[in-house]
């Protein structure tokens, strides 16, 4: 699965958000999605060292039969900045990707999309370089304000910064805190949330970023080796 060549990666943290802020404008947030056939979870895990382990994850939908995995390994080469997680996490998962046999018709990521403070997340960063429809699931709130939403699995509140929706906050199991869902790319946020019941599973997480968080942390014990 090859990823498209938009920017180079040894920038400063002022240049990346430059570039963040000049990506938004490639970013298409209403339903482009073909057929789903497979759909993929992906996450990324840091360990001591500063080496990135990487992890996607990849299902037949929607009977949720894994189909394959695929991993990597790199170097940590961009600081840790509030805001700039793409541009620390993006390389390894590309990297992973590109071992995948076949490309998934849409991804989940452990991570914030449009909820970002320049509406730039690694979901969307991530859809935009491989050209995949993507949706963030985020386990905490990185900006906006909310009203808690109902008890209910699928209840959900709109998450709004400056007087713009910019995600949701939605239950997915009742009894337990809600996670923070919000467009990757070609993806809209009804669609999203729709996608993201659809692969729960009775957990708070979603199966495919779930799943993609304990590969990740168990290669990461393991030193990187599958």
């Amino acid at each position: 699965m090859k990823a498209r060549q938009l920017h180079p990666w040894d920038v400063a943290p002022a240049e990346a958000r430059r570039m963040q802020t000049e990506l938004r404008k490639q970013l298409v947030l209403d339903d482009r999605l073909s057929e789903l056939r497979c759909i993929a979870g992906a996450d990324v895990a840091i360990d001591d060292r500063g080496v990135v382990v990487a992890g996607v994850i990849v299902y037949r939908f929607p009977e949720m039969q894994e189909l394959e995995r695929a991993s990597a390994t790199l170097r940590v080469s961009f600081p840790y900045v509030p805001g700039l997680l793409s541009f620390r996490e993006t390389p390894g998962l590309l990297k992973a990707f590109a071992r995948l046999r076949a490309a998934p018709d849409l991804i989940f990521c452990d991570a914030q999309g449009y909820a970002h403070p320049r509406r730039f997340g690694l979901a969307c960063h991530l859809g935009l370089l491989l050209d995949r429809p993507t949706v963030g699931c985020a386990k905490s709130r990185l900006i906006g304000t909310h009203r808690e939403p109902g008890t209910r699995r699928g209840a959900w509140t709109p998450l709004e910064d400056a007087g713009e929706v910019i995600g949701a906050v939605l239950r997915t199991r009742p009894g337990v805190r809600p996670i923070y869902v919000s467009q990757g790319y070609r993806v809209s946020l009804a669609r999203a949330i729709e996608l993201t019941l659809a692969v729960c599973d009775g957990y708070r997480i979603p199966r495919p970023t779930r799943e993609a968080d304990h590969y990740v942390r168990a290669l990461r014990t393991a030193g990187g080796r599958e």
